[in-house]
């Protein structure tokens, strides 16, 4: 058994012991986190709305609080007439508005970012901040903005990132079907190591489904990725649930109920269903990175789900 991971409130028995896929493993909210070889270490992987907050940040994960080497998120809540400045280190971003507007000033670059008035209302646009850079955000009628970031090497130019030039795509079938808006996902555009995409799951529907793994370095098959969810729930006391099981002994083990400003990392596993309950539509940012010599997004299917689902149809 699982020991579950929840939210206090309508919705989930926080702590009540329940099944998921993938058996017996590791205490619910927590995992190994190392990658093959490495040594154990434990890092609370459910992370519930504020209890990752770092000012001026609602949610700060960094390489370091996360217990890995690239993916980071951080998400700023600006008032109106607000402005927040950063620097960039050895790490890219992209400032993407999950509500209100903004200009972000970067490397000699004013970029205007229209936004949108929450994230299940349209694609943005968003900028790019390269590594070795230094930021500054202000937003005149406020807005909440986040920032996806990856460890790198290489330094690119300051870019705008167009919403009309975002791919949408309809994902899956049935109950499973879901949006995916792949805004920089690889191939798409261009960032030294991080992919980041933004996915809307409709009520009562999965997603993240069928369980998939990004853990194992194999050329042509399978990238080497960490993994940040962050979700945002539709309506008053929405909520949903995210899975996450060992692919290895003692790997990372998450039942989670998840609401509006939550993250779940996956530092390694089968990773899915992310389920939507019923009469609350579910979105999440996923932002990525990893140690490969190729920025590419390769996945492996479980296979006790494969034959039934044959992937994402």
């Amino acid at each position: 058994m699982v020991e579950a991971s929840g939210a206090s409130g309508q919705g989930g028995d926080g702590g009540v012991a329940a099944p998921g896929p993938g058996g017996a493993g590791a205490r619910s909210g927590t995992g190994a986190g190392g990658r093959t070889g490495a040594a154990p270490r434990r890092t609370r992987l459910h992370l519930p709305h504020g209890t990752a907050a770092t000012a001026p940040y609602a949610l700060d994960v960094t390489p370091a609080r996360a217990g890995w080497a690239y993916s980071a998120l951080r998400v700023l809540e600006l008032a109106a007439g607000a402005t927040h400045s950063f620097t960039s280190g050895d790490t890219e971003w992209i400032v993407m508005p999950l509500n209100g507007g903004c200009t972000v000033h970067a490397d000699g670059m004013t970029m205007e970012l229209a936004g949108r008035p929450d994230v299940f209302e349209s694609v943005s646009d968003f900028a790019y901040v390269p590594r070795d850079a230094r930021a500054t955000i202000t937003s005149g009628a406020g807005g909440r903005f986040a920032l996806a970031g990856a460890k790198c090497e290489r330094k690119l130019p300051a870019r705008y990132g167009p919403a009309p030039e975002v791919p949408v795509e309809s994902r899956g079938g049935g109950s499973c079907t879901r949006q995916v808006r792949n805004f920089a996902a690889a191939g798409v555009f261009d960032c030294d190591r991080l992919i980041a995409v933004e996915v809307l799951t409709p009520a009562g529907n999965w997603s993240s489904y069928p369980p998939h793994k990004h853990d194992e370095h194999r050329p042509g098959e399978e990238s080497e990725l960490e993994e940040i969810y962050y979700f945002e729930i539709a309506g008053p006391h929405g909520f949903g649930y995210q899975r996450v099981f060992p692919s290895r002994p003692g790997g990372s083990d998450v039942l989670a109920e998840v609401r509006s400003g939550d993250a779940v990392l996956v530092p390694d596993g089968w990773h899915g269903p992310s389920i939507a309950a019923p009469g609350h539509d579910m979105y999440y940012l996923n932002v990525m990175a990893g140690p490969g010599a190729e920025r590419a997004w390769q996945i492996s299917f479980h296979p006790d789900h494969l034959a039934t689902t044959e992937g994402y149809r």
